[in-house]
């Protein structure tokens, strides 16, 4: 059901030689950016049509109305399951607790007497979020996007997912609840590029925003290419991913379960093994058949996902040359189940979040551990981190100088400014001071 790729024995190579050997899922933003372009342009051109249009074609439902009545996000959470209204509150309060301490606070440096440089942060004034809809309904991706945006004191925040013909053209009614409970009134039934091409062009009915952020499929993926520049994004999400370092002491049925939990969410989702231990592998292997017999989701997405090119058990001698591959890889979400797990862990360098030994799994992420599950995938660990406060945030550096204090420092920009063959620079200086540079002191 899974492959295997022996790394055991020759000497691993560096970089990119390295990453070359590791299962990847084929994911060309590149080749879908040409054929969301024209969705993208047409939103522009057309507006609110464009996007009634977009959910017929591809939702299969003919909207009255691009923006969800107030009404319809009230009545969603009178109607929510209690059970899951409880559950959405816990996660909610935890998030908030992590992403609240993630706040930056004014700071100013002293540089020079009479010189000091102020980094403040600032908000962006207006974000689009969204929550996809597809193969599955995310109102932990609601939560996930919309505590560490308020948290950061964005003022103005709306939300689009994809309209459903189950629900008369409404996004789920769950994704509404969960609005509801989170205060966003301001949510826009549109799915996929058309809803970043309304949050980056505006429509009649939605202004524009300054920045989208929140996970979705390769057509998403693309759009936010297209509009790299003209709108802040957090990522180019693609297919989600479980990496699991493991050793002779994990739990094979753990394992399993977590690798089964990855690929549940999509064909291309990528569940990888890293072990030194074969006996761990090979009983993995054999508890993934019951498990997989016993899910929901066999052959649209658990089936494909496991035999796809994007999952493997990697062998590898040691726990050593473990952490190099999992580094190689940057996993989206890594597990450590290892001897010592919090140990290992902390020298991982290239991960979207860590979960460390049994009793911390994916899932818990996922729901209800406080972190935020909108993380790099595609090996972007390497560079970039998952979404946060931080995320929505601009730090503004304020240059505060005294005539003294740039007198002090006055020939050193000049000079620089004659290195670089900028006269107008120096000048600039140098009229301050009548046109003679101040000795220095």
């Amino acid at each position: 059901m899974i492959s295997r790729i022996d790394l055991r024995g020759d000497a691993l190579p560096e970089g990119p030689a390295l990453r070359d050997l590791l299962p990847r899922a084929d994911f060309d933003v590149q080749a879908a950016l040409e054929k969301v372009r024209p969705i993208c342009e047409a939103v522009h051109h057309r507006g609110d049509a464009a996007l009634i249009d977009f959910a017929e074609k591809f939702d299969g439902v003919r909207l009255e109305s691009v923006r969800v009545p107030a009404q319809a996000i009230a009545d969603a959470l009178e109607q929510l399951d209690p059970a899951v209204r409880a559950a959405l509150e816990e996660s909610i309060r935890r998030a908030r607790l992590v992403h609240r301490e993630q706040r930056r606070t004014t700071h100013t440096t002293q540089v020079v007497p009479g010189g000091s440089v102020t980094e403040k942060w600032v908000p962006v004034d207006r974000v689009g979020l969204y929550a996809p809809g597809g193969r599955s309904v995310y109102p932990s991706s609601v939560v996930m996007n919309v505590v560490p945006a308020q948290e950061a004191g964005v003022e103005s925040i709306a939300l689009a997912s994809p309209a459903q013909a189950e629900f008369g053209g409404l996004p789920h009614p769950t994704i509404l609840a969960a609005c509801a409970l989170l205060g966003v009134d301001e949510v826009y039934a549109a799915g996929g590029a058309t809803a970043v091409a309304m949050f980056a062009y505006g429509t009649e009915s939605c202004p524009p925003a300054n920045m989208v952020t929140g996970p979705g499929n390769i057509w998403v993926a693309a759009a936010k290419r297209y509009f790299t520049g003209k709108i802040g994004i957090d990522a180019e999400a693609g297919p989600t991913e479980i990496a699991v370092l493991a050793d002779e002491t994990a739990d094979p049925a753990h394992v399993a379960a977590d690798l089964i939990s990855q690929a549940e969410h999509d064909p291309l989702a990528a569940a990888v093994l890293v072990t030194d231990s074969v006996e761990l592998a090979d009983a993995v292997a054999k508890e993934l058949e019951p498990q997989v017999e016993a899910s929901k989701h066999i052959e649209d997405r658990i089936v494909p996902a496991l035999r796809g090119k994007q999952s493997a058990i990697v062998l590898v001698d040691g726990v050593e040359e473990g952490l190099r591959v999992v580094d190689a890889y940057g996993a989206e979400h890594l597990e450590i189940q290892t001897a010592d797990a919090a140990a290992v862990a902390d020298r991982v360098r290239n991960a979207g979040a860590i979960f460390i030994g049994p009793w911390a799994p994916v899932s818990l992420g996922d729901y209800a551990a406080g972190s935020n599950h909108v993380l790099p995938t595609g090996g972007c660990a390497c560079h970039s981190s998952g979404l946060s406060v931080q995320s929505f945030l601009r730090g503004i550096h304020i240059v505060d100088y005294t005539k003294d204090a740039l007198a002090e420092v006055a020939h050193h920009v000049v000079t620089l400014a004659e290195a670089e063959d900028l006269p107008a620079h120096g000048a600039a200086i140098k009229a301050r001071f009548g046109w003679k540079v101040p000795e220095s002191k």
